[in-house]
């Protein structure tokens, strides 16, 4: 069964560039509620405990110096089937291939610099919001 909530980031780049708005926004016209959201900077210790997985891949380094150089706004998204349905609405990684109208085409210039991350399973949303979130318990 799919699980109703999903964790995003706001990634530097889109920050940096003054696209929080416009991507909450864009959040509420998907049907995604906002149910916790932190404005933060990654140390570059947190962003390799949070990229841990990709530890040993040629884009790890970059991956990291990227996500640790500037701020980020972390969200909680409540929606029925939150991880499916997100992934698909923010689009493909490589914002060049993701569809006309999604996050990523509208705001993403590359695969790195694509303006959110989004959780790839139920597991790993709740695993990625108890890392910026104290006491995440499922809504």
């Amino acid at each position: 069964m799919a699980g109703n909530i999903t964790f995003t980031m706001i990634k530097p780049d889109a920050v940096a560039q003054g696209f929080i708005g416009p991507i909450l926004t864009k959040f509420n016209e998907g049907g995604y509620i906002v149910r916790a959201m932190k404005y933060t900077r990654l140390s570059q210790l947190q962003a390799e405990a949070f990229y841990a997985v990709h530890q040993g891949k040629p884009f790890f380094e970059g991956l990291v110096g990227f996500m640790s150089s500037g701020p980020i706004v972390a969200c909680i998204l409540e929606k029925e089937n939150a991880v499916e349905s997100f992934r698909e609405f923010i689009g493909a990684t490589d914002p060049a291939k993701a569809p006309e109208g999604s996050i990523r085409k509208l705001y993403g210039s590359s695969i790195q610099k694509n303006a959110v991350h989004g959780s790839d399973c139920d597991e790993n949303a709740v695993i990625e919001s108890n890392f910026f979130f104290s006491r995440f318990e499922r809504f």
